[in-house]
């Protein structure tokens, strides 16, 4: 295991898109509380300057990978602290707990966690995207500071020895928005990996967010790959599922907490139904 920074594997080729797509935002006028606190108290950057870094720095994602998230500036979305088991991660991770963030993107909630007093030495990223972790330092300026260690590599890979050394250490790992980009096979099987990762101890944690809907089912983008969209009622059924594969129990809690944009917005892409899924599922 490397004492901090990135840890490799090969090189991916980054997926491009013109920016004449549907989620690429042309401009950003407002950002959420906890956005500008991380910027203007972590990083230091000035209340004037916070949207012009964001939008100088999204265009640089761009062309490392154009996601949705990029296009719509949701990578400086923080969803850590609406968990309602914020402040007990917090303390948590202050006592020593190892934190383990999955799809964890450009670090942003490490970063804030790390803000509200969580020793970053604790903390681990696993995200498959080598180019937003290296971006990353350089938007939130702490390249010399940080001690997080970041594996690079797909959540499914069981042949990445950084990732595989992690398993059954985690205390308490947080998802980033990527569930729902699998049917509900997919889902379950990644979840069946996310446990893997976890601490036996009762009182483990996972949480996090995804694409849901109040009504639940598989949805399909333009006709190709299916999706699946959860509500509180089938992520609880599918956990049930992980453990009985996995010989574990889980209790779950669920709730739908806003529409998908920066600032809590619908989309205007999104019908009607689809919502943010919030969830935690602690390990009894």
């Amino acid at each position: 295991m490397h004492s901090a920074g990135v840890i490799r594997m090969s090189t991916m080729a980054w997926r491009e898109h013109g920016k004449d797509v549907g989620f690429y935002d042309e401009t950003l006028t407002t950002v959420p509380d906890e956005t500008r606190r991380l910027l203007e108290e972590y990083s230091h950057i000035s209340p004037d300057r916070v949207i012009p870094h964001i939008l100088e720095f999204r265009d640089k994602l761009w062309g490392v990978w154009a996601y949705p998230c990029v296009g719509q500036f949701k990578f400086v979305s923080i969803t850590i602290q609406r968990q309602k088991s914020y402040e007990r991660i917090v303390e948590s991770l202050k006592g020593g707990a190892r934190y383990l963030d999955i799809g964890c993107a450009i670090g942003q909630d490490m970063r804030y966690l790390a803000l509200d007093g969580c020793p970053s030495t604790n903390m681990f990223g696993l995200e498959k995207v080598e180019g937003f972790v290296d971006a990353s330092y350089d938007f939130f300026g702490d390249r010399q500071t940080l001690a997080t260690r970041f594996i690079i590599a797909d959540l499914m890979d069981r042949t990445n020895q950084d990732a595989e050394a992690l398993k059954g250490t985690v205390d308490v790992a947080h998802v980033g928005m990527f569930l729902h980009l699998w049917d509900l096979e997919g889902q379950t099987q990644a979840c069946e990996r996310i446990t893997e990762f976890m601490s036996s101890k009762p009182g483990t944690l996972v949480v996090g967010n995804s694409v849901g809907r109040t009504k639940a089912g598989i949805w399909e983008w333009n006709g190709g790959k299916a999706f699946y969209k959860h509500n509180v009622e089938s992520f609880t059924s599918m956990w049930k599922e992980v453990g009985r594969r996995t010989g574990t129990n889980w209790e779950v809690r669920g709730w739908m907490h806003d529409g998908l944009g920066l600032n809590g917005e619908k989309g205007h892409w999104d019908d009607p139904l689809t919502t943010r899924l919030m969830w935690e599922v602690e390990r009894i």
